[in-house]
């Protein structure tokens, strides 16, 4: 078995009739499988040694090149067997160019032989797998295995300016929710600055262990190969255990909807309260996730001489998280005293206030410019603006009104990033009224306002007075616009860009401001005229 080594093998066929001659006899002496990892030179990279009925291929150095690794695998089978699901699956999440098995009689001879390899494009079945032959009619052309730069896989150009991210959604909801899922997914990747190279969607109880099962994991690890997608985005939360076991899997980063929003927050925090607000919901996202990221976690002291006061490379993190939250949820209590005596200054002044709420991305900062004269940024992305914006409204009767732009709302908002941002949506809590934008343009209006809705209620607001406003009705067909308004009959339609419908926003404001504080208003002021 050692001087395997020195055999060349054929490069343009899987084995010469010598070499099937000699492996055949070679496994059956032996009683077990035998397995050689060749590389496209013809030379044997591994020979592997097995058991009676199977092999288990040892663990190959992270690869990450575009096609596969260059090194293609021939073994025995001791019974007439074919290729089966885990030899196919090896193929794969190994990048081998290709898996040849030979089938060996009881005398230790070649009977037959069979050869597999990946398919050109994702389709239903990721592998192109040839019929048991002949073991003499050997005609597998090795040079048209996917390589590097050519072969059935034809990889799209990689972009190295930004990151190319494949998404993954897994429900038992129906389609058209899992694709407008999708579609939100896609757009807080391009807000994170990635590029999508495609999509993958299944509707099936999600996998414990891995989220999907064996056949759509491989047709997930081809599209990724074609589409050189380097991240796998799940739309979702993961558990520690398939982040662990889908990153191990397929040697590609993964991560789930709470990481790719809490990396958005991240990258838009500006001031120093977003800053640590952000920092709170990473780690408090993260503490959990430690554990078994990779080989380092292990005892710093352990066996002989080493035994006593140890402590795990794990709980060494775990208390540095500790005690950075501890310090954050110091400085955060902090920011909320400040933030408590400036509302506490406004009451006293007696100036009533409104907080802008809604679905990121519906146009709420627009609208406090407008409203306002400020020059806050706004983009038609998700998270545009994330720390707080207060400003003065002044109305034509010299009266004044304090608006607040709050972080915009998301469908299933982590957890970890309401819990830190508490100090930030205490606006809303002390606010007179709520101003709930909406998007009139969207195709998911009724799921976005449920979902704020549902925020709203988890944060105990839902009784607050509040006034639905659909913006972009600029961006809204006639017959859409009338639907909208059957269905909201109470709500305001305007748009912030052009200013439409400006005025009646500020009547329905200025009395739903009295009704909250129950001021009688003056008879002799004129109602609104200008917005400004």
């Amino acid at each position: 078995m050692e001087r395997l080594y020195k055999r060349r093998f054929p490069v343009d066929r899987a084995f010469s009739h010598e070499q099937a001659k000699e492996l055949a006899l070679l496994s059956r002496c032996a009683n077990r499988q035998l397995g050689l990892l060749i590389d496209r030179r013809g030379k044997v990279d591994t020979v592997i040694v097995g058991s009676s009925n199977g092999l288990v291929i040892p663990q190959l150095s992270p690869y990450t090149g575009r096609g596969s690794r260059g090194l293609r695998l021939l073994h025995t089978h001791l019974d007439p067997a074919p290729l089966d699901q885990e030899d196919l699956t090896d193929m794969l999440f190994l990048r081998l160019d290709a898996i040849v098995a030979l089938t060996v009689t009881e005398a230790g001879e070649p009977e037959k032989w069979q050869w597999a390899r990946l398919a050109d494009s994702p389709s239903s079945d990721p592998y192109v797998v040839s019929q048991l032959m002949p073991w003499h009619e050997n005609a597998l052309d090795i040079a048209t295995m996917p390589g590097d730069d050519s072969g059935p896989l034809s990889p799209a150009p990689r972009d190295n300016s930004a990151g190319r991210a494949l998404l993954v959604s897994v429900s038992q909801e129906p389609q058209p929710t899992r694709e407008r899922n999708l579609a939100e997914l896609a757009a807080l990747a391009k807000t994170a600055g990635l590029r999508v190279a495609g999509s993958l969607s299944q509707r099936a109880a999600p996998h414990p262990a891995h989220i999907l099962g064996k056949g759509k994991l491989a047709e997930l690890e081809i599209r990724a190969l074609n589409a050189n997608a380097d991240i796998l985005i799940f739309d979702g939360e993961l558990t520690p255990a398939q982040l662990n076991n889908l990153a191990e899997i397929t040697s590609r980063k993964v991560l789930d909807r709470s990481q790719l929003i809490l990396d958005i927050f991240a990258s838009r925090a500006a001031t120093k309260a977003g800053k640590l607000q952000v920092e709170l919901a990473q780690l408090s996202y993260n503490q959990s996730r430690l554990a078994g990221k990779n080989k380092a976690l292990d005892r710093l002291m352990g066996g002989v001489g080493g035994r006593g006061p140890g402590e795990t490379k794990l709980e060494t993190d775990r208390r540095k998280i500790r005690e950075r939250v501890t310090y954050l949820k110091r400085e955060i209590e902090k920011l909320r005293k400040r933030r408590a005596a400036t509302r506490h200054a406004r009451e006293r002044n007696g100036l009533p206030c409104c907080a802008l709420a809604g679905y990121t991305n519906a146009g709420k900062s627009t609208l406090l410019n407008i409203l306002t004269s400020s020059s806050l940024y706004t983009a038609d992305q998700h998270f545009a603006t994330l720390d707080p914006t207060t400003r003065r409204l002044k109305f034509p009767q010299e009266k004044e009104i304090v608006v607040s732009d709050t972080v915009g709302f998301i469908r299933n908002l982590p957890k970890e990033l309401l819990e830190a941002f508490r100090a930030t949506l205490e606006e809303l809590d002390k606010a007179d009224i709520l101003l709930h934008v909406a998007d009139a343009s969207s195709k998911d209006i009724y799921a976005q306002i449920d979902a704020v809705n549902a925020t709203l209620e988890e944060l105990r607001l839902n009784s607050k007075r509040t006034l639905l406003v659909l913006n972009k009705i600029d961006l809204v067909s006639a017959e859409r616009l009338a639907i909208l308004k059957e269905d909201f009959p109470e709500a305001v339609f305007i748009s912030a860009k052009n200013g439409d419908s400006l005025n009646e926003l500020l009547t329905r404001l200025e009395k739903e401001i009295i009704a909250s504080r129950w001021i009688v208003p003056d008879e002799t002021e004129d109602s609104f005229s200008d917005p400004q």
